[in-house]
């Protein structure tokens, strides 16, 4: 047992020397959304859907760092409110439709990210502000913000 405990420590002390991946990318464009929604996606999404990442002291601590950069990756390549400039309108549409969807089912923000930001869960208020935000006639593309 004592030697299968010293395995686990090096390994554990040995894997902190893994390069992990923790850039945030220039800014080339950022969604508009009135302040109170934009609020809201500062709040509960752009750790994962933006070069905005804040990258918490638990980011640097091999395993969990493997998974944040991972979901980050992950969560950039779905979905990316700093570079919204590359997706044409009918694929902005697709992602607005697919952000109501995903918080009306409470599948986002992801429950383990909530647990250590419980201030990113949404109530049922934001995520009505989420969706009226979305709905048809929106005026969400009228005057985009650079960076």
């Amino acid at each position: 047992m004592k030697k299968l405990l010293g395995l686990l420590v090096i390994v554990l002390i040995g894997i902190q020397f893994i390069p992990v991946e923790r850039t945030n990318p220039t800014v080339t464009w950022d969604i508009n959304a009135p302040e109170n929604v934009a609020s809201i996606l500062r709040t509960s999404c752009y750790d994962c859907h933006s070069n905005e990442t804040e990258w918490p002291w638990y980011s640097y601590i091999a395993p969990v760092s493997f998974m944040v950069a991972g979901d980050v990756e992950d969560g950039r390549k779905r979905l990316n409110f700093s570079e919204w400039d590359k997706y044409d309108g009918s694929k902005r549409q697709k992602l607005l439709e697919e952000i109501v969807e995903e918080v009306e089912k409470e599948e986002m923000p992801l429950t383990m990210y909530t647990f250590t930001h419980p201030n990113a869960k949404l109530d049922p208020y934001r995520i009505n502000l989420i969706k009226d935000w979305v709905k048809p006639g929106s005026s969400y593309e009228k005057s985009p913000r650079y960076k």
